[in-house]
């Protein structure tokens, strides 16, 4: 068998999506820090506001704290759903609407322009939580490195000759098998960078607004 079609069917394909796995990890680290940013500059302008009470700095201060721990437990789930933290993320502006009359004008519009970062960072990293490599590819690699020793053990008996001992094409197979199926697996665990499970799934708790 040419060795060639191990490239083709197998090795290329698994290249494909680790390298898409690891972009789409990087650009999820792009947009965690966004949306922290976005939280942070919010924070900072409602506390240095002096039309705010203590108590009403408070407010804002614990809603965006309830913002910034609900999207990270909702990433750290896998939650394909905004539907319970869309309401989360309406109380700020709620929030403005109330204090309308206290609040300047200039402070309204600066919430509203870092909730617009806020927003897209949000749908950014949602987007990526929910839609990862396609399924039909992956199921398509998992079935060649299953079938793979069936075609590689021939493969090996004929290049080396039937009188060599029968332990070298085990461990040959099984050696190529092992890293194939790791090279899988690493794949998969990209996949999920935010379950808080593999070596290299991104830290969540780094990018709390109270770290």
């Amino acid at each position: 068998m040419d060795l060639t079609l191990l490239s083709i069917a197998i090795v290329f394909p698994l290249v494909f999506t680790i390298r898409g796995s690891f972009r789409r990890r990087e650009k999820a680290l792009e947009h965690l820090s966004q949306f922290r940013s976005a939280l942070k500059t919010m924070y900072y302008f409602a506390n240095a506001s002096t039309n705010l009470s203590p108590e009403e700095k408070k407010e804002i201060s614990d809603i965006l704290k309830e913002i910034s721990d609900s999207s990270m437990e909702h990433l750290k789930n896998n939650i394909e759903t905004t539907e319970y933290l869309d309401p989360i993320i309406n109380k700020v502006q709620t929030f403005v609407e109330a204090k309308g009359e206290v609040m300047s004008g200039r402070l309204k519009d600066r919430m509203f322009r870092f909730m617009n970062d806020l927003h897209e960072s949000l749908e950014n990293l949602h987007a990526i939580n929910t839609h990862r490599t396609p399924l039909s590819l992956k199921a398509y690699c998992k079935i060649f490195i299953y079938i793979f020793p069936l075609l590689y053990a021939p493969t090996i008996i004929h290049d080396m000759g039937a009188d060599n001992p029968t332990y070298v094409t085990f461990f040959v197979v099984l050696l190529t098998e092992f890293i194939l199926i790791s090279l899988y697996n690493i794949q998969d665990q990209l996949e999920f960078p935010f379950d808080d499970y593999g070596l290299d799934d991104i830290k969540l708790e780094s990018f709390k607004i109270d770290r």
